[in-house]
């Protein structure tokens, strides 16, 4: 048990929480403590009802069982492992720009999960991390099930296949004005541990590091690529 918690503490403070939420809710639904049909987002029940719960319910929720179980677990693992390189990558040491990041995202998912009747949000908003941190790694060779390899930017609509199958844009700007910026109450809550570009509309400094050692132009040098769930 001690390795599980020592591995548990070791994954980033906002990855830790949303994925602690994301084992616990199903749980819960599962055991029969709390009824499911009580996380779920029903737009009448939220909207007439006021049970305003449901939007954050409905994204850590997902009904497990023996037909879901398989896709519960895949897309666990999605979370845990490109919510992590996001947050110890582009954004680390800038907890506030991701929790907006995420925040902004969830927004957006909601407001369209209301619109098209979608009752369930955990895997969208694990797919627009994952899409965001294909967009940063575009032109990384990833390698998927059966050999199959291919650019991190298919990676998203691969995976979103995948999800259909058995399961039965968030745009991400490059370059350009910061149209959004993170509010500084969320900085006063969780300060950068560095210097960085705020907000989540321009690059970071990785990125803008690697385009200045190739003049400005060209493609940066990913390397060889690796495996899904290689570290």
């Amino acid at each position: 048990m001690s390795d599980i918690g020592d591995w548990f503490r070791s994954i980033p403070a906002i990855t830790r929480y949303w994925f602690a939420a994301t084992v616990a809710v199903p749980l819960i639904g599962k055991l029969g403590l709390i009824s499911p049909a009580y996380f779920v987002l029903w737009p009448e029940a939220f909207l007439y009802r006021f049970q305003i719960w449901r939007p954050i319910t409905a994204t850590f929720f997902f009904p497990v069982g023996p037909g879901t179980g398989f896709l519960y677990l895949v897309n666990l693992y999605f979370l845990y492992q490109y919510s992590t390189r996001l947050e110890t990558g582009a954004f680390d040491g800038r907890p506030a720009d991701y929790l907006f990041m995420l925040l902004f995202n969830w927004i957006c998912i909601v407001i369209t999960g209301l619109a098209m009747d979608m009752q369930l949000l955990m895997i969208p908003l694990i797919m627009s991390v994952l899409y965001v941190w294909a967009q940063l790694n575009r032109d990384m060779i990833v390698s998927f099930w059966f050999g199959t390899r291919f650019k991190a930017c298919y990676l998203p609509w691969v995976i979103l296949g995948f999800n259909y199958i058995i399961g039965g844009s968030y745009p991400m700007d490059l370059g350009g004005r910061n149209f959004l910026s993170t509010p500084q109450f969320l900085y006063r809550w969780l300060p950068s541990r560095r210097g960085g570009v705020s907000g989540f509309g321009m690059p970071p400094a990785s990125v803008r590091r690697a385009a200045d050692q190739n003049g400005g132009g060209g493609r940066h040098n990913w390397g060889q690529g690796f495996r899904l769930g290689d570290q």
